[in-house]
């Protein structure tokens, strides 16, 4: 959570300010920085920011703002943390003025943690039992040097606890080894060479075969290792096929330690020294830097699974939507058979039933008179099938029944992953309560088709299944990301404030689940919005919100034709203004050429003069009343509406294809060609050029060329190429 009191001017570390660290790390400019916090902490949304204060951040976007504000929580933890170091190591007396400059360079939360680590209270050790046994300064004088015998020395700590002189020597050499591994430069040094440096290895546990087969005999250095496989290896250790280790240059790192705490005065000191570097090294040293580097890597790769899958999810809430068509919602199954629901051109649940055409009871004819009746009785336009249990029996089913039909019908394959979870939930017994549960699937499944955001945000994000190793990652950050995945998707397309589900209000900028309620309810008790105006009677709906949330709604039955465009309220007196200026009146809105003249002839920059409206601002506002009510998705690649079907028989090496992109992942893309299993494009054969992410390439929902480039007879599964 960002704090609204906090300077923006307070350094973070080495006397530099948390703003220049964000303009070195971000590439943006002081203003931006600045400007962008400043509107943070005032409250305002993302979504809201990046599309109303363009003027102010430079233009930022969604995703660079969403950066700025992860990496300036982060910053700002660091350094409260910082000071909580410093004070509870100066409530010991122990804090010194360099010890205090180390710790306010500290550039991550593990270098302050590392400077704190000998300061902190431990739980009893064998370091902490023999200073208890009165040993630290016989440990101080090894470090040191000063003596002739150590074991004289050694004599003088005899006790009823220290029985001998190799008894106090061993105690003594017990905290010299937690010194070393205290030592902040040394973890850095050797966690800088590991990242470097280092291997990690992997190895099979038992003969048996597993999905884990290429990590049964694996090395990588690990500054070059893939985040994908750090969880794919991560998942076998787990799974208990996979031993893993850190292959480290050991012998350099003692050497390193061991130098660190020999001088000319304790040579006398250096064969010990030696000893309890390879003690502190093995017993304490390389076990919890090991554990700091597997965890790290586990990070590194976890975020980017969740940002894979929160680019995956924005993808497929963004694809087009199917307007003006009847829908039949086709959800697939065996022995309990196929759910059928017909859903009208605005989503109006219609007609069910449930029909046997697959096995074990095979009622082909029967199954197609009750679809052919209902296609017929609802003027059905489009099949939605999904892609689950029996799937492609459906689907072969459907095509086959198509030409036996008295209009022209298409199908489509939409992906129902996350159906069964909205059917049995809340909000789908409150949307139909007197239908079947197994029936609400169908009827999601045939909206997904029509607007897939208006259903799919129904659904807990994490559950729509469009993402790599999802159980595996931290569940609080993914759901973080995948929210605001939803909440800049919902918001770049804008929402009908007098047909929108309070499931979708809830994620406009502004509003949250309560507001959006109070909004349905508003609506329900008076007949709808006549203008954005009227959303100020909504209850618990104050100011804020009403500036945070106007712009990303739309009234298209207000008179004020504005209101069904993304130009914001605060704005509309201006507008007037400028619609004199340009000669255009609210009859012109949607006369693209003749308002794009008119702007260009008055010239941009003279028109933001002499209309107090920022540049960037007037470009929005003159995109706006150009097409007004414009669904963004509209520029997307139109859904593949199927009328024959295609087996794994018919597939052939050379063969080129039309296919949906259905997942994103590091290493590639699954496509949808219309067989029972996707279809892999791996990420070098995305292009003829060096591809770094496939998400350069391809986005979820993308409408792609393919070649079939290799047919797996035994496994079923098909590699494409993008590549002619």
């Amino acid at each position: 959570m960002i704090r609204a009191d906090f300077d923006l001017g307070q350094p973070i570390y080495g006397g530099i300010m948390i703003v220049d660290i964000l303009i070195k790390e971000l590439g943006l400019k002081k203003s931006q920085v600045e400007n962008a916090i400043n509107l943070l902490d005032e409250g305002n949304t993302i979504p809201f920011i990046a599309r109303y204060r363009k003027e102010m951040t430079g233009a930022m976007t969604d995703t660079q703002l969403r950066e700025l504000s992860d990496r300036l929580t982060y910053l700002r933890n660091l350094n409260e943390r910082k000071e909580d170091i410093i004070r509870l190591i100066e409530e010991q007396g122990k804090l010194t003025d360099e010890l205090e400059k180390n710790i306010n360079s500290a550039k991550t939360l593990q270098e302050a943690e590392d400077l704190y680590a000998p300061f902190k209270q431990k739980k009893r050790t064998r370091a902490t039992m023999a200073k208890e046994r009165g040993l630290e300064p016989l440990s101080l004088m090894i470090l040191l040097g000063g003596y002739k015998n150590i074991e004289e020395e050694a004599k003088k700590y005899l006790s009823e606890e220290v029985e001998s002189p190799e008894d106090a020597i061993d105690g003594a050499k017990d905290i010299i080894a937690e010194i070393m591994s205290d030592e902040a430069k040394i973890r850095k040094y050797i966690r800088d060479d590991i990242m470097k440096n280092g291997i990690i290895h992997s190895q099979a546990k038992s003969e048996g075969d597993s999905v884990y087969r290429m990590y049964y005999d694996f090395s990588q250095n690990i500054k070059d290792i893939v985040p994908h496989r750090i969880l794919a290896i991560n998942r076998g250790e787990k799974e208990d096929y996979l031993s893993v280790k850190l292959e480290l240059d050991d012998e350099k790192y003692l050497k390193y330690i061991s130098n660190m705490y020999k001088t000319d005065k304790n040579s006398i000191s250096h064969e010990i020294i030696d000893d309890v570097a390879l003690d502190s090294y093995k017993r304490l040293i390389h076990p919890s830097i090991e554990r700091e580097i597997r965890n790290s890597l586990t990070e590194v790769a976890q975020e980017r699974a969740i940002q894979v899958f929160g680019q995956n999810l924005e993808g497929l809430l963004m694809q087009p939507a199917l307007h003006g068509k009847t829908v039949l919602g086709y959800d697939p199954g065996f022995r309990t058979g196929c759910k059928i629901a017909v859903v009208d051109q605005n989503g109006k649940f219609l007609d069910y039933a449930t029909i046997y055409p697959t096995e074990p009871k095979n009622e082909i004819e029967k199954s197609e008179k009750i679809l052919l009746d209902l296609i017929d009785k609802y003027d059905v336009d489009v099949i939605a099938i999904g892609n689950g249990t029996a799937s492609r029996e459906s689907e072969k089913f459907i095509a086959e029944m198509i030409p036996k039909a008295k209009r022209t019908l298409h199908y489509a394959i939409v992906s129902e992953a996350g159906a069964s979870v909205y059917s049995a939930s809340k909000l789908a017994n409150e949307e139909h309560p007197d239908v079947d549960v197994s029936i609400r699937g169908a009827i999601s499944i045939a909206r997904r088709l029509q607007d897939p955001m208006a259903e799919l945000v129904k659904i807990e994000p994490k559950s729509i299944g469009v993402g790599q190793y999802q159980h595996d990652v931290n569940k609080k950050r993914l759901e973080d990301v995948l929210m605001g995945a939803v909440e800049d998707s919902v918001n770049k397309v804008g929402v009908d404030l007098n047909t929108a589900s309070s499931s979708l209000l809830k994620y406009v900028s502004g509003i949250n689940q309560s507001i959006a309620k109070n909004i349905v309810e508003y609506r329900e008790e008076n007949g709808g919005f006549k203008s954005k105006e009227e959303l100020k009677k909504v209850k618990r709906l104050g100011p804020q919100a009403f500036k945070l949330s106007s712009g990303f709604l739309r009234v298209p039955e207000s008179q004020n034709p504005l209101d069904n465009t993304g130009v914001h309220p605060e704005v509309y007196k201006e507008c007037g203004s400028m619609f004199e200026k340009l000669g255009i009146t609210e009859d012109d809105f949607g006369d693209e050429k003749k308002i794009m003249d008119k702007y260009k002839h008055y010239g941009e920059k003279k028109l933001a003069e002499d209309t107090n409206i920022g540049e960037m601002t007037l470009r929005d506002i003159i995109s706006e009343i150009s097409k007004p009510g414009r669904d963004i998705r509209e520029a997307g690649e139109k859904t593949i509406l199927r009328s024959d079907v295609l087996s794994f028989d018919d597939i052939e090496v050379g063969m080129e294809l039309k296919g949906t992109v259905r997942n994103i992942v590091d290493f590639g893309a699954f496509v949808d060609i219309g067989i029972k299993n996707d279809g892999l494009v791996h990420i070098s054969k995305m292009s003829k050029k060096f591809v770094k992410n496939p998400m350069d390439i391809v986005n979820v929902g993308d409408v792609v060329t393919v070649y079939v480039v290799e047919k797996d007879e035994k496994r079923g599964r098909v590699s494409l190429s993008m590549i002619n």
